[in-house]
């Protein structure tokens, strides 16, 4: 049975990287030991590693990085849980379908093991990347994600800024510019939301709320704590 957290966001404003999360990742963590840590998302893997490992050792998990690793395909195979850091969607993507790692990652999770990211790490996990914000920095062979849940998730959503003046497309619009184009249903997930995916049941947890969008219909506002699969078809 699959076991997912999809977290909007690393750092809410006024926590410590991950802080937010803690009490989520421990209770989908529970039993594991060490984590791997996929950190392609952003350049510096290194600097990336040793700062997801601070915030596990709070949580009193270990924390291996997978760039760090002689055999990463094997690192996959055997590993506990992984942990998807955030950064860019498209760098993350590529990288993982240059290493030939999608469909192994794919594979533990769909059997089990627990998938849990933030931000990029999230958008990995919807049926594609098409509905992440960041800039195309690099030229992914797809953008056919690890299509975990059926869904597309869009972490970091911002609503309209009331008496605004900026007259360019809202988050809103960029959405339904998908919808007109494709079918799948996307959740906007604001700062402070997450997915808790447990099977097919799909929860929203955290301290934000979500907007779910899907083609042809007004947009459905939920808060947590809320199961939204049957929103998403």
């Amino acid at each position: 049975m699959k076991r997912l957290l999809l977290i909007s966001t690393s750092t809410v404003f006024g926590t410590r990287y991950l802080e937010h999360a803690f009490q989520e990742l421990r209770d989908i963590l529970e039993g594991v030991r060490r984590v791997l840590f996929i950190p392609y998302a952003l350049k510096d893997h290194d600097g990336y590693a040793q700062k997801a490992g601070a915030a596990f050792d709070e949580i009193g998990l270990g924390l291996d990085s997978l760039h760090a690793a002689e055999d990463r395909r094997r690192a996959v195979e055997q590993a506990e849980a992984i942990f998807c850091g955030g950064g860019n969607t498209f760098r993350l993507l590529d990288t993982l379908y240059r290493e030939e790692l999608m469909e192994p990652i794919r594979r533990r999770a769909l059997a089990g093991m627990p998938y849990t990211g933030a931000s990029a790490g999230s958008n990995l996990a919807g049926a594609t990347i098409r509905t992440t914000n960041d800039m195309p920095i690099v030229q992914p062979p797809s953008f056919v994600a690890l299509g975990l849940v059926p869904f597309q998730i869009n972490p970091h959503y911002i609503d309209p800024a009331p008496g605004s003046t900026h007259m360019g497309e809202t988050r809103e619009t960029r959405i339904r510019e998908f919808h007109e184009e494709n079918t799948a249903p996307v959740v906007g997930l604001r700062e402070g939301a997450m997915l808790r995916v447990d099977g097919e049941t799909v929860e929203l947890r955290g301290q934000a709320g979500a907007r779910i969008f899907r083609r042809g219909a007004e947009p459905v506002e939920v808060t947590p704590v809320t199961r939204i699969d049957p929103l998403l078809g």
